[in-house]
């Protein structure tokens, strides 16, 4: 016998030091295991399960995905989430409820099922759960009980409830699950979800389960179960409207396997379809986008079978698939902006899919695979596919919410997909590059024209380039001609090369060259020639978006797309910066041509590269 059960009073100053709100049972239990020395179970019920309360989901969809997981491992084929707002508007209360026709479980596994580590599919990573915790803590996060009903054939429902207050405020060190109750019907309150309309969305939306209590037992599943959370205290959002909508679009996309499989998903009454985020899935609701001519994007490249060590250094390995797509960027790139950014969802960082088992556990940015955010990253979609053999190389959380891959797992990754992705980018910035010096006609010919109306009120002028004789202007004019092929449009005959290049003293156009500075003047034949390097930061992260933004339709959709007069101003500021850029042209041609030296002509250089290479390293800085 130690020293500390021989002699507790030498130990009464460890007194527990608990908040005012803790559990009062649980404050009892351990006064009474330090007091009377008792055995100390290995978890203190009462705090325990109030401390799962604050596992930590993302959001409320994240916490209600637990639920649908359980239902399609269950072999469910229908499941229907229900947001139930009731109550005075500012006061009102949000029920949440998840019922499936899945098979059920009978008594016994029921009780299993609501305890913590309970599960019949504990550490099988062939499916979607694996630890027998999801369904509570899940649970807990949105509300403080959890009732649960199930039923193997239609009357013979049994239930248990989960309620943190009550088993906070017991005074037993055993904490043990009560026997299943056997009911006949569901509950009134339950009930009456299934059997009226939500409050959203509109009712004509909504397909409901039944139209009255008295006829919703045949209208359920012989078999199925039902999860139940009365009065939330913690959502991610108040009304059952935003809830709704946010559960939608994320489990569209979640699912999306699952749905093309046929599973048929509700959120409040109203069925919902598959979202790709890779545009591969002819069966998903892209493909019914109106104006959508190219539905399905362009496989670039795939990985069936890259191995990866189960841990790191280790000599067990599993088989991670890769795919990369190239949206249609030809096609959409001027499609209106509310259908690339609400219906298509283009500008929502969706680059990189994580699919485990075939349900997408994350989306987003990861530069070590896709490269740093940018616009030339938007037209790529990557998506990795894994077993539950890899849970630890790709860092899967407890809750399934998102993934933290170990370095050695993207590495792998990266080295089979770098050249691939480098090209698609490369290939995107060239489009857009190639499409601002195809699009922006009007708006160059408005800067080039209000650049050469100043000419007459400028104090030096520009070194004139005249012919004085019929042989002079035949001259001027073919080395004019010969000048206007090295700056034609795509959309331009020569004719129209020649009489455009003819009228106008200030002529800008455009190059592609990583190793150019961001911009470069010449002075021929009386013409100041800027030319703009689409490949230099300066180009995608400030001309083109200006540009993209100037030739935007007019338009107010009132519903998140571009405000009336937004291409107006996009206009005016774009216009302003090729004026900044041409007077700095001018200046530079009218000193080079007066004070033209070698010294000068080198300073002008060195000063164009290094504030190119400054701009450049300042620009990058803003997309770390």
């Amino acid at each position: 016998m130690n020293d500390q059960q021989q002699n507790p009073d030498e130990f009464e100053e460890f007194v527990p030091q608990w908040g005012s709100t803790a559990p009062k049972g649980g404050r009892a239990v351990l006064n009474r295991i330090l007091r009377e020395g008792n055995k100390v179970p290995l978890f203190l019920g009462q705090t325990f399960v109030r401390s799962l309360r604050d596992v930590g989901y993302n959001n409320t969809t994240s916490a209600i995905c637990e639920h649908v997981d359980n239902s399609i491992q269950a072999g469910a084929t229908e499941v229907r989430v229900y947001f139930n707002q009731s109550g005075p508007k500012g006061a009102h209360e949000v029920d949440v409820a998840i019922l499936d026709n899945g098979p059920g479980m009978p008594p016994h596994v029921l009780q299993v099922a609501m305890s913590f580590g309970g599960s019949m599919y504990y550490e099988n990573r062939s499916g979607i759960g694996r630890f027998g915790v999801g369904m509570k803590t899940a649970a807990l996060a949105m509300g403080p009980v959890l009732e649960v009903y199930s039923w193997q054939e239609r009357g013979t429902i049994y239930s248990m409830t989960l309620d943190v207050e009550e088993i906070s405020s017991s005074r037993t060190n055993l904490i043990e699950l009560p026997e299943p109750r056997l009911m006949d019907a569901l509950p009134s309150q339950a009930a009456s979800i299934f059997t009226k309309p939500m409050a959203f969305p509109k009712e004509e939306a909504q397909d409901l389960l039944a139209f009255s209590e008295d006829d919703l037992s045949e209208r359920m599943s012989k078999s199925g179960t039902l999860i139940f959370i009365p009065n939330c205290d913690r959502l991610s959002y108040k009304t059952a409207r935003t809830l709704a909508e946010h559960a939608t679009r994320e489990m569209s996309r979640i699912y999306r396997r699952q749905l093309g499989d046929g599973l048929r998903l509700f959120i409040n009454n109203r069925r919902i379809e598959a979202f790709d985020p890779t545009f591969w899935m002819q069966t998903a609701r892209h493909v019914q986008i109106e104006g959508l001519q190219d539905t399905r994007s362009k496989l670039i490249n795939s990985w069936p079978e890259i191995q990866i060590p189960t841990e790191e250094n280790g000599k067990q390995t599993g088989i991670a698939s890769v795919r990369l797509y190239m949206l249609p960027i030809e096609s959409w790139y001027d499609l209106p902006r509310k259908t690339l950014a609400n219906d298509l969802q283009l500008f929502s960082d969706q680059l990189v899919s994580f699919m485990r088992n075939g349900r997408e556990v994350h989306i987003g940015v990861v530069p070590e695979l896709s490269g740093r955010r940018h616009a030339d990253a938007v037209w790529l979609r990557l998506q990795v596919d894994f077993s539950g053999d890899l849970d630890e190389a790709f860092g899967v959380a407890m809750n399934k919410q998102g993934v933290r891959p170990k370095k050695y797992a993207l590495d792998i990754i990266r080295e089979h997909i770098k050249d691939d992705v480098t090209r698609v980018r490369e290939k995107t910035k060239e489009f857009r590059a190639a499409h601002t010096r195809t699009g922006q006609k009007s708006h160059l010919s408005e800067a080039e024209r209000i650049a050469q109306e100043a000419d007459a009120l400028q104090s030096k002028p520009l070194p004139a380039y005249t012919a004085t004789t019929e042989e002079e202007r035949r001259a001027l004019d073919q080395n004019l001609r010969t000048l206007a092929l090295t700056l034609k449009r795509h959309d331009e005959s020569d004719d129209d090369a020649f009489e455009r290049i003819k009228k106008s003293r200030y002529l800008t156009t455009f190059k592609h060259d990583p190793y150019w500075p961001f911009y470069h003047v010449d002075f021929q034949l009386g013409k100041v020639i800027l030319t703009v390097n689409t490949a230099h930061p300066f180009f995608t992260q400030l001309y083109e978006p200006l540009s993209r933004v100037a030739v935007q339709e007019d338009e107010s959709d009132g519903d998140g797309g571009t405000p009336r007069g937004a291409s107006a101003e996009g206009s005016d500021l774009l216009t302003g910066l090729q004026m900044l850029l041409l007077s700095l042209a001018r200046t530079q041609s009218q000193m080079l041509s007066s004070e033209g030296s070698a010294e000068h002509r080198q300073l002008f250089e060195n000063l164009r590269k290094e504030w190119s290479d400054s701009l450049k390293t300042q620009l990058q800085m803003t997309r770390r």
